[in-house]
């Protein structure tokens, strides 16, 4: 019983005993008790018919006391109530028994739906994606002798990756050594980016999917043979090696220090090439020009098919890009920023500029899926690896048509267009042309435009 209505019950009897002190309402001896006549004393009957309003006027004050009391008791308690719900989860809900339970037990209990939000909520994609990356991973991650099961390991890292968790964030959660769980994301990431590249990043060769991505790009732009668009985007590191002059070269346009992530997607904002080679305060034209790509486009190693003709013009499959990337045969640039052109050349980069939105849209959906790319944090040799893998993780969500969240969208980005290097001559020329012929060309097609 509440304390402060025994003490407030207490001063009431002393009133009561002063008000009349002919009426006894408690029995004074156990004795007393057992006799009828002081029955008669503690029963309601004979305390209401009293001639004195003493024992009326203790019973209601003392029942809107006790009222008073309880509520007390309840407001007090409530808090206790609302905190617990609100506490963090402790370490044993994340431990591998916990984990096995909810993975093999509740999970299977769920409606698919309610399973698969879940499970996003906790990992950032449905259960069936995860599945199908444990089953990938698992032999690779059985040779490395780790002690836990290659389901809760994948499970640890998908959890840092998506909610850019810090290793000792999660090390406290998992009750795991801040070491360990540096080392196993470095396992996992490393396996995502080198394993499972080749199979989910592919460069659209095949003649079926070039004229899937071909068609699509049209629909949208009513340019053919549209086939990817290319951008880059910083990647912001948390932390840099303490020398000044290696942090500058990492600083980014945008005043922060970072990586530069290079990336071309399709219509469906899949990415077919990654590449993660420059500190953030590299240009964009300097960064495709050391990247894997460039160097098979430009020697002929990938050679595309599927010519198409354009006022006389030999037109291949191409790539877009805004004004910081050179004009080439295989990569078309719009032909002014600030839409100074002819009309059939601001119509063109109009549709230009919509194409390449679908790589703005994935780099968003790509940094809005995986937290930990807004704020990287992990070592600088581990972040190529760790970005690379977050785009395989990108790709089977697209691929799997998982829920898009709402993308993060970089600055606008601004400066000069880039030189033509010597050996870019004859593809900046040839890539001339081609860009003028599509221009009239669309320009006959949509003159109301």
């Amino acid at each position: 019983m509440d304390q402060s209505f025994l003490l407030m019950l207490s001063t009431l009897l002393h009133l009561h005993n002063y008000l009349d002190p002919t009426i006894t309402l408690l029995p004074s001896t156990p004795s007393s008790a057992s006799s009828p006549s002081s029955a008669s004393f503690n029963s309601p009957t004979s305390l209401l018919s009293s001639s004195s309003a003493a024992p009326l006027l203790f019973f209601t004050i003392a029942s809107v006391l006790s009222f008073i009391a309880s509520s007390r008791s309840n407001a007090s308690s409530s808090p206790s109530r609302t905190s617990s719900t609100t506490l963090p989860p402790s370490s044993s809900d994340y431990s591998v028994s916990a984990f096995r339970a909810f993975s093999t037990d509740h999970i299977w209990s769920l409606e698919a739906p309610f399973r698969d939000a879940q499970w996003r909520s906790l990992y950032g994609l449905s259960h069936p994606v995860f599945t199908t990356i444990v089953d990938k991973l698992k032999p690779h991650i059985a040779l490395s002798n780790l002690s836990l099961p290659s389901d809760y390991a994948v499970a640890m890292v998908l959890s840092r990756l998506c909610h850019g968790l810090s290793a000792k964030t999660v090390a406290a959660r998992f009750s795991l050594e801040p070491y360990l769980v540096s080392k196993i994301t470095n396992m996992v990431t490393r396996l995502l980016a080198t394993k499972l590249y080749a199979e989910f990043i592919k460069i659209p060769v095949s003649r079926r999917r070039l004229i899937e991505t071909t068609q699509a790009f049209e629909e949208l732009t009513s340019l053919p043979n549209m086939c990817g668009a290319i951008d880059g985007s910083p990647i912001k590191l948390r932390r840099l090696p303490p020398d000044q002059n290696f942090s500058t070269n990492y600083n980014c346009r945008f005043g922060y220090p970072s990586v530069l992530l290079q990336v071309v997607a399709d219509n469906k904002k899949i990415f077919w090439d990654v590449c993660v080679k420059a500190p953030g305060g590299s240009d964009d034209a300097s960064h495709f020009r050391d990247s894997l790509m460039y160097h098979r486009l430009t020697s002929g190693d990938i050679v595309w098919d599927n010519v198409i003709n354009v006022r006389g013009h030999h037109v291949r499959p191409y790539i877009v890009g805004d004004w910081g990337y050179p004009l080439l045969s295989f990569l078309l640039t719009p032909f002014s920023p600030n839409g100074i052109g002819t009309p059939a050349q601001n119509l063109f980069d109009g549709m230009l500029m919509k194409g390449r939105s679908v790589v703005v849209d994935a780099i968003g959906l790509l940094k809005a899926r995986w937290k930990i790319l807004q704020d990287l944090n992990v070592g600088l040799s581990h972040a190529p690896q760790t970005i690379v893998a977050c785009c395989v993780l990108h790709n089977l969500c697209q691929i799997a048509k998982e829920p898009e969240p709402e993308p993060l969208k970089d600055p606008n980005e601004t400066g000069p267009a880039p030189n033509i290097l010597d050996t870019e001559k004859s593809l900046c020329y040839y890539g001339e042309s081609v860009r003028q012929a599509l221009a009239d060309d669309l320009h006959q097609r949509l003159p109301s435009r």
